[in-house]
């Protein structure tokens, strides 16, 4: 029992020391902040240490609790690993996979390669959760990771999921017909631009461009910003400004009339979308199911 105890502890005190908070954590793990906070001290008295520092406004691991936060999570996937890996002895492939990824691969990948998958799969799961902030997958216990080529570590296990890509930039027929178009990039700054945060650093994305071989960074201004491409979208198309977004999303729009390209000499090519796994990690039936049934084909039918 001592042992549960411990486990059960050491995940809450994981969840708290991750989110900064006892509210939060309470929130995320469905349970009273009180019960949380008194699971957390009682962890903190079996192991004579104290793990975290609180105050009235913020909540930080303490030496003691960071050494903890850096090794027990490691700890506990490879425990999921063999758990997932015993169960791979059922008939049937079964198990939960925890995706992150961003609402556009989601879209356009993700759920049409997901759909006509599940259902043959009945006792496979997935959880999905978007994010532009390059969450670690392992600190996030993510089974696996989808973002562009060029974003995945080196030291992933990766495959390519979709085709390569490019960026543009739009806006709306009512924004442009007000103003003069830009003619180079450092004429952005003189335009409302809308924004994509990052919220695992905290800053807007900078609108990379490429032209002839000069590539650089702009960083942009405007009254709007989002964390999804498809609010970036719909302000463009209300006429709120100009959106940096991938083309195909916008192409429909460009040729019906309702959003109109700038700068297009300078849309960079991007690298396709990968998923993505820790080398240390032994992929479970389910888990290669899914990575199978992602795995970019260019003799399938084109994206949705």
């Amino acid at each position: 029992m001592a042992r549960e105890n411990n486990f059960n502890d050491l995940l809450l005190f994981i969840a708290v020391a991750r989110e900064k908070s006892f509210t939060r954590a309470a929130a995320q793990l469905g349970m009273s902040q009180s019960a949380l906070s008194h699971s957390v001290r009682t962890l903190e008295a079996r192991l004579g240490v104290r793990l975290l520092t609180r105050t009235t406004r913020s909540v930080a691991p303490t030496e003691a609790g960071m050494r903890l936060l850096q090794t027990i999570p490691a700890c506990f996937d490879d425990i999921d690993a063999e758990l997932a890996a015993v169960s791979e002895f059922r008939d049937k492939p079964a198990g939960t996979i925890r995706i992150t990824s961003t609402d556009y691969a989601t879209r356009t990948i993700l759920l049409p390669r997901l759909a006509p998958f599940l259902p043959d799969y009945p006792d496979i799961k997935v959880e999905i959760v978007n994010d532009y902030g390059l969450a670690d997958i392992v600190a996030g216990r993510y089974d696996i990771g989808v973002r562009h080529g060029d974003q995945v570590a080196k030291d992933m296990i990766a495959a390519r999921i979709g085709p390569d890509l490019h960026m543009a930039i739009v806006g709306a027929p009512a924004y442009l017909d007000k103003r003069t178009a830009p003619a180079t990039p450092q004429d952005l700054i003189m335009h409302n631009c809308i924004n994509l945060r990052l919220p695992t650093h905290g800053a807007f994305y900078a609108w990379e461009l490429n032209k002839d071989g000069r590539a650089m960074q702009v960083r942009v201004e405007g009254q709007l910003a989002f964390n999804g491409a498809y609010e970036m979208l719909d302000a463009a198309l209300a006429g709120q400004g100009l959106a940096y977004v991938p083309s195909d999303l916008v192409d429909a729009h460009v040729a019906a009339g309702r959003l109109r390209c700038v700068l297009e000499d300078w849309y960079p090519a991007v690298p396709g979308m990968h998923v993505y796994y820790a080398s240390r990690k032994q992929p479970s039936r389910a888990m290669n199911l899914v990575v199978d049934a992602l795995r970019y084909r260019p003799e399938s039918l084109p994206l949705l």
